[in-house]
């Protein structure tokens, strides 16, 4: 089907290809808002656990939309896999396939089912529109391993022609606690495919195919070209840093450790970290490529295009078989835990070579509880997945940002309302945890409390860390606050689970993050406001005045 010739590529000026290159950032953005407005669940459509992507016909991404950086993880690969899985001349317009599985398709772990579709112009492929939604279905499991954490789905025909496969869709719920919620975003995530297809395919009736081609390719050439330079500013050298990840489900910390060796306009990132476990805290390899894109991108230069040229100079390695670097069968459900932690790995590595780029620890991990139960009256299943911000760290010229989400999550916190209304849950308190940020010159962010109430019966899973190790200050800065979980009467947590009854509570705590300079160079009219607003301790504002004389 791909075998029609395509007139030659033209010669292409400097406007044509950054017009085209914003309407391809168009194109992503309004398939996101898409998939956001048109789904059902809490995940999707209030905290937008979402991300889409073009890729180009060998599967190289040519936009991402700026939603959430580790979905990018479950991209890299999905597209490369359909093309070795499937003929090119079978594929008809309308095919679309699904898949999330982290061995046999690219994905990261399983809640996160991606759909792909080419797109077809002038009886040819031309690019894919690739969508993600993040599933919160597969609760109360174990994590062993990769079979315990949910259904399995290599990318295979989920349309054909146009034609849904029930069987197969049938399969996919049949294996769901809450089809309906299933469905319902499934079909979100079609009608953001759909408004992918038509706009790029408009696109080339605008401009020609050749044209946004070639364009394509020369904005993969312009995003490694700024990737270089902005590597070569950097002064050569190799710069390491290690740190610890702790949880409930491992017994030990594990220590991660990261080389980042700059020579000239390359960056080589090695990572070493203990053998992979049987806990869901594993990353396949391509969650740690997603990762380190993201946090380097940011570094050198943040206005680098998010297509597959910046990651040309960058070489990502790690061995095989361990926690950042997991092989099959390891579970894989927490990755993004891990992901968090490696992200402020590399900026500590990072601080000894551009200290004025970078930030001071972030609070680390993605704090997660998961709910599981059944509605009363009906008896049927609920599930519901929450993630919550912590403390950002200070930055070289300002304050870190109070209980919001880091690094490779970059998705909402939950409205108190949007919880209350749908689930058998009230939210007692929710606020900022006085005195959790890590002091300094430039303050870092607080963490968060949240106080669930079971209104029925039902089970929870936590994940939270920085529960002994702290998030590291810069250049003088203090540590953030611990993250915790605080239980009420009656309410017993065996390792990260617990069985609520209603009327009984817990509490969440994130942890805060770490400050950037000496407390004693703050000024102190920012050092007053930081006590009236809780931000800071008594005892803190003492020490820090003190130091200030």
């Amino acid at each position: 089907m791909n075998d029609a010739p395509m007139s030659q590529a033209p010669v292409l000026d400097p406007i044509t290809v950054e017009v085209i290159g914003a309407a391809l950032s168009s194109i992503v953005e309004e398939t996101g808002e898409a998939l956001i407005r048109a789904s059902y669940s809490t995940n999707i459509k209030e905290r937008r656990d979402c991300s889409t992507a073009l890729f180009d016909t060998e599967g190289h991404t040519l936009c991402q939309a700026e939603h959430i950086p580790i979905h990018l993880g479950s991209f890299i690969g999905i597209v490369a896999h359909v093309l070795k899985h499937h003929r090119i001349e079978e594929m008809r317009p309308g095919d679309v396939f699904v898949g999330n599985d982290a061995y046999e398709g690219g994905g990261t772990h399983l809640p996160d089912i991606v759909l792909a579709e080419p797109i077809f112009f002038e009886e040819r492929i031309v690019a894919w529109t690739v969508n993600l939604a993040h599933h919160s279905d597969f609760a109360d499991r174990g994590h062993a391993h990769i079979y315990q954490e949910g259904l399995r789905i290599p990318p295979i025909r989920l349309y054909r022609a146009g034609e849904l496969q029930k069987d197969v869709l049938d399969l996919i719920l049949l294996n769901c606690q809450v089809p309906r919620e299933r469905l319902s975003d499934l079909r979100a995530q079609m009608a953001a495919n759909r408004v992918g297809v038509q706009r790029f395919q408009a696109l080339c009736t605008k401009y020609g195919a050749a044209t946004v081609l070639a364009a394509g390719a020369a904005l993969l050439d312009y995003a490694e070209r700024k990737m270089r330079a902005g590597i070569a500013a950097i002064p050569d050298g190799t710069y390491d840093f290690e740190d610890v990840f702790e949880s409930t489900e491992v017994p030990e910390p594990l220590p991660l450790t990261v080389r980042v060796t700059v020579s000239g306009d390359t960056m080589a990132l090695h990572f070493d970290s203990p053998r992979q476990l049987r806990a869901g805290l594993n990353m396949t390899y391509t969650a740690l490529l997603a990762t380190a894109y993201y946090v380097v991108k940011s570094v050198v230069d943040p206005t680098i295009l998010p297509n597959a040229g910046l990651a040309r100079p960058l070489t990502i390695t790690a061995p095989e078989g361990t926690v950042l670097n997991c092989t099959h069968p390891a579970a894989v459900n927490g990755r993004v835990q891990t992901c968090q932690r490696v992200s402020d790995l590399i900026l500590g590595a990072l601080a000894k070579a551009v200290p004025e780029r970078v930030t001071a620890c972030s609070n680390s991990v993605c704090t997660v509880a998961t709910f599981i139960g059944e509605m009363p009256g009906d008896g049927t299943i609920w599930v519901y997945l929450e993630t919550m911000g912590g403390g950002a760290g200070a930055r070289a010229t300002k304050d870190g940002l109070d209980g919001v989400h880091v690094h490779v999550t970059n998705t909402s916190n939950l409205p108190v309302e949007a919880l209350e209304i749908e689930y058998p849950l009230t939210l007692l308190r929710y606020e900022l945890v006085e005195g959790s940020g890590g002091v300094g010159q430039y303050r870092g962010g607080m963490g968060l409390r949240r106080v669930y109430r079971a209104d029925a019966d039902c089970r929870v899973r936590v994940d939270v860390s920085r529960i002994n190790s702290v998030s590291w200050g810069l250049f003088g800065g203090g540590a953030g606050g611990h993250g915790a979980v605080e239980c009420g009467p009656g309410v017993m947590f065996d390792r990260d689970n617990a069985e609520l009854k209603a009327g009984q509570w817990f509490a969440i705590v994130s942890p805060g993050a770490g400050g950037y300079g000496p407390p004693g160079k703050r000024d102190r009219a920012a050092v007053a406001r930081d006590l009236a607003e809780g931000a800071i301790t008594a005892q803190a504002a003492r020490e820090i005045y003190g130091q200030a004389g």
